[in-house]
């Protein structure tokens, strides 16, 4: 029985005997005890004032004089207000402990052949340039979030929607066209999505400078946009494109090809992959068909200019355009068929979005549209929104080529990982391969937790130097640590020191002991905090805080040189038991561990 558990038991125990009452568990307020307290758990007694009809102090110090008389877990306790500080025998921790041990994979649930099945859609690039910052805080949260529902026993299907049509797309197409000379990735040596995006961002120098030229001319800003020859080009571009004109089908699908390996090749350094992929040029069709359903049966209704319109104002929302007049689809129209798409393929009983919180009004539309459709899963949609993430200079723009693309900061981090590794003599002694593969996990692990670390509904601003630091809440400390505890267990293998299975339970431990064996017991209740409230950055923090005190540990007491043969094997024990849990916390967040630094 878990301890929370048995102290749960212990305490409804004493209210019935001290008092005759009977109390549920839900009634009681048991929480880890603050670090600046004695104890272990803290009670809160001011529910059970009335049962005892006593002040807080003298209720307190009754059950808690009980459970240190009739119970074996409760070793002392002392009282604050209303407050009951717990402190627990040592005998429990151990045994705890030996729990932890024997668990194979502690914290993680099964999933079984019944479980519900969560899709959880991430990513969601555009083709018509290379991911950048903003993707890759996406891609992170989209995968550790798969993960943690994973851990917490969810069937799971990562998915994610390209979006490679509409009219951004047939910019860049347009602009390859008037000025590419037949530009490839092989000829010009450049990545294909990287390619694609210089001419997103050349249609735009271009279409400004044709503003310009038209403003010059006495046109306002309006006029001058409504006679671009350029964006009218751009447009008929679009609408050649929906009705299956082979050279612009063809253009389009060569574009995009470059443009699908520039993006693999970054998924696979950043570590993300998927189940599914589910393209627009797909699922747009099957929106405008169920979006056309909807007006047949009223649900929406048609303007004069032939547009569709979705009327919320009775949700206390506005007008919602699903179809221009021209026919064409909108996001939203997008959204609608693949959602239908979605359901038809799975048995999704929970369909997560991670998409920034500036579309927040959108899932909110998009739910409220879906059950009008009469789809049954409308409601239930989830919107993992997350705040926006910035570097230190600010804000970037696409359009404007002021972006700063994934695979540049992947290799900032990566050499800047080396650099900073090397200074500090963290690969003295390790061969060139080895060291640039300890760089790679130090820099991706330093980029992945700096960003997961944050709460997800904040904003950010990631900072590549404060990120690779091996002090303080960073990823190369939590690395370092890991291979610090796992120097000490190959050193304890060559002295042919044995983890033992079990620890006798009649070993004294200091209050510091005590209290790393319970943080590690509680990355159970972390791994399901972080799946309840859709926050892998629980996991990242507790992880810190674990690493935090074990180094304190490590600092303040001797492992292999113990000569206390009981505590030796305890220390060697908790050890390898931090380390377990550290690798997998990180493993949940995509991040590696290395064995050696």
């Amino acid at each position: 029985m878990k301890l929370e558990v048995k102290l749960q038991d212990a305490v409804i125990k004493a209210i019935e005997a001290l008092y005759g009452q009977a109390v549920a568990p839900e009634q009681l307020s048991l929480q880890k005890t603050k670090k600046e307290f004695e104890g272990h758990y803290t009670l809160v007694v001011f529910p059970f004032l009335k049962m005892s009809k006593k002040g807080p102090e003298q209720t307190a110090q009754e059950i808690g004089e009980w459970l240190q008389a009739n119970t074996d877990e409760v070793s002392r306790f002392n009282v604050i207000k209303g407050f009951l500080n717990l402190s627990v025998a040592t005998s429990c921790w151990l045994e705890l402990l030996n729990d932890v041990n024997a668990t194979e994979n502690y914290g993680i649930k099964e999933v079984t052949p019944d479980a519900p099945l969560v899709m959880v859609e991430y990513s969601s690039p555009n083709t018509n340039k290379p991911l950048h910052l903003g993707h890759i805080r996406n891609n992170l949260l989209g995968f550790a979030l798969s993960e943690v529902l994973k851990a917490n026993g969810n069937k799971v299907v990562k998915t994610n929607i390209v979006n490679d049509r509409g009219i951004h797309i047939c910019k860049s197409m347009l602009a390859w066209q008037k000025w590419g000379n037949g530009e490839t990735p092989e000829s010009s040596g450049k990545k294909g999505d990287h390619l694609v995006g210089d001419y997103y961002v050349m249609f735009d120098k271009h279409y400004k400078a044709e503003l310009a030229d038209l403003q010059a001319k006495g046109l306002s800003k309006e006029e001058a946009e409504a006679q671009s020859s350029l964006m009218a080009e751009a447009r008929n571009m679009l609408r050649l494109w929906e009705s299956g004109d082979m050279e612009t089908v063809s253009l389009w699908e060569k574009m995009n090809s470059w443009v699908y390996a520039g993006f693999d090749e970054t998924y696979k350094r950043l570590g993300v992959g998927f189940d599914k992929i589910y393209y627009e040029s797909q699922t747009y069709l099957d929106g405008k068909e169920t979006v056309l359903t909807g007006l047949e049966k009223g649900t929406f209704y048609k303007k004069e200019d032939g547009s569709v319109w979705a009327d919320l104002t009775n949700e206390g929302l506005d007008h919602k355009l699903l179809l221009r007049s021209d026919g064409t689809s909108v996001y939203m129209t997008q959204d609608i068929g693949t959602a239908k798409l979605r359901f038809d393929d799975y048995p999704i009983n929970t369909m997560v979005y991670v998409v920034g919180n500036e579309q927040n009004y959108h899932f909110q539309v998009l739910s409220i549209l879906l059950d009008k459709l009469g789809f049954e899963f409308g409601k239930g949609l989830v919107h993992f929104s997350y705040g926006m993430v910035e570097l230190p200079e600010g804000k970037m723009k696409s359009r404007e080529g002021t972006v700063v693309d994934a695979d540049d900061l992947i290799d900032e981090m990566v050499a800047t990982a080396k650099e900073t590794s090397e200074e500090l003599g963290k690969l003295d002694g390790v061969s060139e391969d080895e060291a640039n593969n300890i760089a790679r996990i130090v820099g991706m692990g330093a980029l992945k937790y700096f960003i997961l670390k944050v709460d997800p509904k904040k904003n950010m601003t990631f900072n590549p130097k404060e990120s690779i630091d091996f002090n303080g809440n960073t990823g190369p400390f939590i690395q370092y640590t890991y291979a610090r505890i796992q120097s000490v267990l190959r050193k304890a293998a060559e002295l042919d020191m044995a983890i033992p299975e079990t620890l006798a339970t009649d070993t004294a431990l200091s209050v510091k002991e005590e209290n790393l064996v319970q943080l590690v017991a509680d990355y159970a209740a972390i791994i399901k905090e972080a799946g309840d409230e859709y926050n892998p950055a629980l996991i990242a923090n507790y992880i810190y805080e674990l690493t935090k005190e074990y180094n304190q540990f490590y600092h303040d007491y001797t492992i292999l040189k113990e000569e206390n043969a009981d505590l030796k094997n305890f220390r060697l024990m908790l050890s390898n038991n931090v380390a377990r849990v550290v690798k997998s916390g990180m493993s949940l967040l995509g991040i590696e561990v290395p064995d050696r630094m």
